[in-house]
């Protein structure tokens, strides 16, 4: 009874949202209820009632956004455990495209990158469980376990007929955020790979900047963003604040007001107007985007790369009174242009495709990084 509660709230609100009339509203709940009657007279097996009201609560939400969904009390419950050696990841960021989950980015130097995953492929089977139909905090569940099991993941990547299969060793997932280097023939160029937005990536920014900075050779910043799947919004606009002096970063827009803000850089450029070149590709997204869309509207770096992913919005989590949670989209991010970074992503003031997807530093196979350095040279 609580379930079919919680459903018609959801519905309700779903509806009210849409500018569906009060008569269309009470006909909807009643074609509900008539479905869900034939479901348990009529339908070829035998069905679990709360199950079934867990995929329609999913239903709603999944048809709002990717990003939405629902957590049963179990899985809610899961999802808050302190996982410090008992469950590990394979670091992937994930989200939802049609139904199937979505490879938003690997995280470098996880089990999953390691193991070729790719931004952009489409999870069709973890282990012996078909995706298809399951929602994104089921999948997450499912990739989580105790650290060093292994779990099988098929995957589809556009341009191979052929689904792959990737054998993965969970670990516990800690991300050194910001890795640092002086790079290019002259030693002139101040390297920044910026893996993530955790809650100290602006600290470990600053400091490998101000290293830089007190070197007199240094003539210009790359700040590689490729694969970073971005993280906290105050990161975004502090680390995008250290190369701007004033103007908009970001602003949010949600249906509350106070979802609705926008946010400045302070004066103080820490790099001193030197050029940048920003690094994106595929797997940048949200936090990312913020940061190379900030700095392209600004027009104080070149971006260079692939057309970032497209996560321009804010998802909140909501406990729900039977144990439950909801995963909510609350607000989306806009760049200083006012333009969405939602499925849209930042467009590369140069386009340059990506060969061979390795980002070590100095690398003579990373074609993109090299293009950056020859930009500084011609």
């Amino acid at each position: 009874m609580r379930k079919i509660l919680i459903l018609s709230i959801f519905i309700l609100n779903f509806i009210i949202t849409h500018a569906i009339s009060k008569n269309d509203l009470y006909e909807k709940i009643d074609l509900f209820g008539e479905v869900l009657e034939n479901i348990k007279k009529e339908y070829v097996d035998e069905v679990d009632n709360a199950d079934v009201m867990d995929s329609a609560i999913n239903g709603v939400l999944q048809s709002l956004d990717p990003y939405s969904a629902y957590m049963s009390p179990e899985l809610f419950k899961e999802m808050q455990t302190d996982t410090r050696g008992e469950f590990g990841g394979l670091g992937i960021e994930i989200g939802m495209e049609a139904g199937v989950v979505k490879v938003i980015s690997p995280i470098d130097g996880t089990p999953a990158e390691r193991a070729g995953i790719k931004a952009g492929d489409y999870i069709v089977k973890i282990g012996v469980d078909q995706v298809q139909g399951k929602s994104l905090m089921e999948a997450v569940k499912l990739m989580r376990g105790p650290v060093g099991t292994s779990i099988n993941l098929t995957v589809r990547r556009k341009g191979i007929k052929k689904p792959l299969d990737f054998k993965i060793t969970r670990k516990i997932i800690e991300v050194q955020s910001v890795n640092s280097e002086v790079i290019s023939k002259e030693k002139n160029l101040g390297y920044v790979r910026l893996k993530s937005f955790n809650e100290n990536s602006d600290n470990q920014f600053l400091k490998s900047i101000k290293k830089f900075e007190k070197n007199n050779k240094i003539k210009g910043y790359v700040i590689d963003l490729r694969n970073n799947p971005g993280g906290l919004l105050t990161q975004a606009i502090n680390i995008t604040d250290f190369f701007l002096d004033d103007g908009e970063i970001v602003s949010t827009k949600g249906r509350k007001v106070s979802e609705t803000r926008k946010f400045f850089a302070r004066k103080g450029d820490e790099v001193k107007g030197k050029p940048v070149v920003v690094l994106i590709n595929n797997g940048s997204a949200s936090a990312s985007e913020i940061f190379a869309g900030a700095l392209k509207d600004h027009k104080r770096a070149i971006i260079l790369g692939e057309n970032s992913y497209g996560k321009g919005s804010v998802q909140s989590i909501i406990p729900l009174k039977n144990g439950g949670g909801m995963r909510l989209t609350i607000s989306k991010y806009y760049l200083p242009s006012g333009k969405s970074i939602s499925e849209v992503g930042v467009t590369p003031d140069i386009l340059v495709e990506e060969i061979g997807n390795d980002f070590k530093i100095n690398s003579e196979k990373d074609n993109q990084l090299n293009y950056a350095i020859k930009l500084f040279n011609s």
